[in-house]
C-alpha cells in the first residue's frame, strides 16, 4: 500500500496532463504551477515506480513503453474516480435500488397501493419488494427497510413508528350461521380457531375477563397458515374464526364478508407498526430517507 503522504491520484493527473498537452510548460499553466514543479513531480513518480515513464528531449516528450502502459491505466483510474465522485454527489437525490421487506397483509393492503405514487415522486428509485410474514434479518438479506407489525425486538436496528392498529376476532356469516355466535370467550371451545404455522410473541387470543385482566384463548383449529392474508381468505370462505388486524379486514367487515365476534370482550390492545431500517453512524442513503418520509406522510392505519 502507498504511504499516506503520497498523493498518487494527483501524480497520475499531472502526469496524464503532461502527456495530453505534450509538455511540462503547458501542463504547468493548466495547473497554475511552475514548469520545474511539474518536472519534479513526474521525476518523483518515476523514482517511486522505479521506471522511466518519459524520455525527455529539447523538442518533445516521448513515452516509454512503461509510460504508455501507465498512462492508459491512469486514465481509466481517473475516469473511475470522476464517476465515483459524480455518483456520490448525486446521492443527495433519491436514486438506486430500494429493497423493502414487508409482511403480506400490510404489503397488499397498504404498501403496494402506495408504490406508484412513491415512484412518481422519485422516478430514479427502483423498488424491490419481498412480501413475507417470516421475520428476516435485514443485514443478511441486504434489505433497506422492513415493515413490522407488533413489538420491535431488533435492538441493532432503528425504527420509525407509523401508527398502531388493534385486532379483532371475525368469522364469515356462513360460518356463524352453521356454528352460532359465541356469547363469551368460554364458548370458543366449540369453534374452529385458525392459527399461524410460525411462532408468535403472543400465541393466544386475548379477551377481557371482566375483572380488569385478560384471558388468552389458544387458536386451536384444523388449519395453520403462513400469513394473515391466507388466514383472511380462509375466514371469508367460512372455514373458521380468525383474529386479524383491523387495518387488514376493515373493508371485509364493512362489506359484510366478515362479522366481528366477541367485540364486547375485546381488550382494545394495539400493535405498533414500524418501518425498521439500518442506520449505521446515523447516515441513510437518500432513497431510504425518502421512502421513510413518504411512509410517514401517507400511511394512515385503521384502528
Amino acid at each position: 500500500m502507498g504511504r499516506l503522504d503520497v498523493n498518487r491520484s494527483g501524480e497520475m493527473e499531472v502526469f496524464s496532463r503532461v502527456v495530453e498537452l505534450g509538455g511540462f510548460t503547458a501542463a504547468a499553466r493548466d495547473f497554475r504551477m511552475t514548469p520545474s514543479a511539474v518536472s519534479k513531480l513526474v521525476a518523483r513518480l518515476e523514482r517511486r515506480l522505479g521506471v522511466r515513464l518519459i524520455n525527455r528531449s529539447t523538442r518533445k516528450l516521448q513515452l516509454t513503453p512503461e509510460g504508455a502502459a501507465f498512462h492508459d491505466r491512469a486514465l481509466r483510474i481517473l475516469g473511475d474516480m470522476d464517476t465515483a465522485e459524480r455518483e456520490a454527489a448525486a446521492g443527495t437525490a433519491p436514486r438506486g435500488r430500494l429493497r423493502v421487506n414487508c409482511n403480506v397483509a400490510f404489503g397488499l393492503h397498504y404498501l403496494l397501493p402506495l408504490v406508484p405514487a412513491f415512484i412518481a415522486r422519485h422516478p430514479d428509485v427502483t423498488v424491490d419488494i419481498v412480501l413475507t410474514d417470516t421475520v428476516v434479518d435485514l443485514l443478511e438479506e441486504r434489505a433497506d427497510v422492513a415493515m413490522r407489525v407488533g413489538p420491535s425486538r431488533e435492538s441493532r436496528l432503528l425504527a420509525r413508528k407509523l401508527g398502531e392498529t388493534r385486532s379483532m376476532v371475525v368469522a364469515s356469516p356462513a360460518y356463524l350461521e352453521r356454528h352460532g355466535m359465541p356469547k363469551s370467550p368460554a364458548d370458543l371451545a366449540g369453534h374452529n380457531r385458525l392459527g399461524f404455522c410460525f411462532v408468535r410473541l403472543i400465541e393466544g387470543w386475548p379477551f377481557a375477563d371482566g375483572g380488569g385482566g385478560t384471558v388468552n384463548v389458544p387458536p386451536l383449529g384444523n388449519a395453520l397458515v403462513s400469513d394473515g392474508e391466507a388466514m383472511r381468505h380462509l375466514a371469508i370462505a367460512g372455514l373458521g374464526m380468525a383474529r386479524l388486524g383491523v387495518f387488514h379486514i376493515r373493508r371485509d367487515v364493512e362489506a359484510g364478508r366478515l362479522v366481528p365476534v366477541l367485540e364486547d370482550f375485546n381488550p382494545g390492545d394495539t400493535d405498533p407498526v414500524h418501518a425498521i431500517f439500518v442506520g449505521q453512524g446515523g447516515h441513510l442513503p437518500a432513497r431510504v430517507r425518502a421512502f421513510l418520509d413518504f411512509l410517514a406522510e401517507t400511511v394512515r392505519l385503521d384502528r
